[in-house]
């Protein structure tokens, strides 16, 4: 039977399409969407490519993609993405659901040693030698009609993927790193599904580490306030008012809408045109208990001897990537270094978040977690 491709722009084709596709054991999943002036990416196209068919379906055109979205959630057909992060957030935000049975081709190359970040044209080229053309990729999905460039630039994305998978799957699978493949893309999914707390942004405001408890407390109902304001209008946060702005406003504490103006540091347009609205976020902070202000932001990079501890960190889980032939960049970023002398230092309560601690789990817990406790009784004792 020859392959075939096409779009889909009705329900009844829709329907059809999932019914033959749920009898299929992996399926190649993509999309394509806008993300300019929203929160919330704008879902343009849905692709989807198997042994029989790829797909480009238009969900402007199709009145409810549950038959879709119930393959996504079905356990026994593996999904297989690129790069998926922002996949999953329109999954989340379209569908309302999370993706399951996934595993992600950029994580798997990642092992293979091309890097945390190897694009999608560079893993078709390296195992089926096609150069792909981009010369779409700054399409706006939500524009209709598509051009039949546009689907056929939006149908490789998935026709190639499906294709090089069987091959990306066989060299991990030799190297024996299909379960950590698949933890590491289960991770993804499960960091993406968590709920964000708008009452915790502020520790994520640039320079909320420079405040003390009382402006920290302030920053903390600006952030809260931007967040709820972003959702509600579907804005980029920076939309409704700039880090420096929120930044300014708790440091200093201005009564009026004059005195912010006055304020080096604080956005113009943020004041003008929400000036009144952060001063109601301000005067209701003043009403909180001063026991109730969170406790002052410490840095990391500030502790006493950090740089040296992080370099002895570094150049041992560098010895043990080396010796276990895992990339170090696979086996520990930056951030999940940080994250364990956090938590070994318990700064500023770190261990209460009960948040995972890469280092310490799954497949590298396996794979060096004797070693890395002795290192650690060693060190940081």
């Amino acid at each position: 039977m020859e392959h075939q491709i096409f779009t889909v722009e009705s329900q009844t084709e829709l329907v059809e399409l999932c019914q033959q596709l749920a009898e299929e054991s992996v399926l190649a999943i993509d999309t394509e969407f806008v993300r300019t002036r929203t929160l919330f990416p704008k879902l343009g196209l849905l692709q989807v490519g198997s042994s029989q068919v790829t797909a480009c379906i238009d969900p402007l055109a199709v009145d409810d993609l549950t038959p879709f979205w119930q393959l996504l959630t079905n356990n026994n057909i593996l999904k297989v993405l690129h790069a998926c992060s922002e996949d999953l957030e329109v999954f989340a935000t379209s569908g309302n659901i999370t993706i399951n049975n996934m595993l992600d081709s950029q994580i798997m190359m990642a092992f293979l040693d091309h890097g945390i970040s190897v694009g999608y044209a560079a893993t078709v080229k390296h195992f089926l030698d096609v150069e792909l053309d981009k010369t779409e990729s700054r399409t706006d999905w939500i524009k209709r009609p598509l051009s039949d460039n546009q689907i056929q630039y939006a149908a490789a994305d998935v026709y190639y993927l499906y294709r090089l998978f069987p091959k990306l799957l066989a060299e991990i699978e030799a190297k024996g790193y299909l379960t950590a493949v698949e933890e590491e893309s289960l991770q993804l999914i499960n960091k993406k599904a968590q709920v964000i707390d708008p009452m915790s942004l502020y520790q994520d405001v640039k320079l909320s580490w420079k405040l003390a408890p009382s402006g920290l407390n302030r920053l903390k109902h600006l952030a809260n306030w931007r967040y709820i304001q972003a959702v509600k209008r579907d804005l980029p946060i920076s939309f409704v008012a700039k880090d420096p702005t929120l930044f300014t406003l708790a440091l200093h504490d201005p009564k009026s809408v004059s005195a912010m103006l006055n304020l080096e540091g604080c956005d113009m347009q943020d004041v003008r045109y929400k000036g009144k609205a952060m001063l109601n976020v301000l005067k209701a902070a003043r009403a909180d208990s001063p026991d109730d202000y969170p406790e002052k932001i410490e840095r990391l990079d500030t502790a006493a001897g950090y740089k040296q501890i992080f370099k002895r960190l570094k150049n041992f889980l560098s010895q043990q990537a080396d010796a276990n032939q895992v990339p170090m960049a696979v086996l520990a970023s930056k951030k999940q270094m940080n994250q364990l002398l956090k938590w070994q230092f318990n700064l500023n309560n770190y261990r209460q978040t009960n948040e995972r601690i890469d280092l310490l789990c799954g497949w590298r817990h396996a794979l060096i977690g004797e070693q890395l406790a002795k290192f650690i009784a060693n060190n940081y004792q």
